[in-house]
């Protein structure tokens, strides 16, 4: 099934609170410009930051949806700072706190497209 690609990898699902995780939050990007060059650059700064949990990039008025993982909100407040405000090609940013993250381990099998 790996050499097939339908199996990407493993992960074990970690309580947040046992490594110093005490809030979540998504934040939303809005770049500023859309050169390739700064979309990958951009998406690759993300990958590298560790309070990046998960990042998506996505269609519609935002660009950028960056799942975080930090201490509390000072910790989210100065990693939002220099993450993303600090950064020329971001023109906005608007943060949701998570109060509740549950991953669905149930995948839908869908049929095949038919075309």
């Amino acid at each position: 099934m790996r050499e097939a690609r339908i199996l990407l990898g493993y992960h074990a699902e970690i309580a947040p609170e046992a490594i110093g995780i005490g809030l979540q939050a998504m934040v939303s990007v809005r770049l500023a410009r859309h050169s390739r060059a700064l979309v990958d650059g951009f998406h690759r700064h993300l990958l590298g930051l560790p309070e990046v949990l998960a990042c998506y990039h996505v269609a519609g008025a935002d660009d950028f949806l960056a799942h975080v993982g930090v201490r509390d909100s000072e910790h989210l407040r100065q990693f939002t700072l220099t993450a993303f405000t600090e950064r020329e090609e971001v023109a906005h940013i608007e943060t949701r706190l998570i109060f509740e993250f549950q991953r669905n381990v149930d995948l839908p099998a869908l049929p095949p497209a038919t075309g």
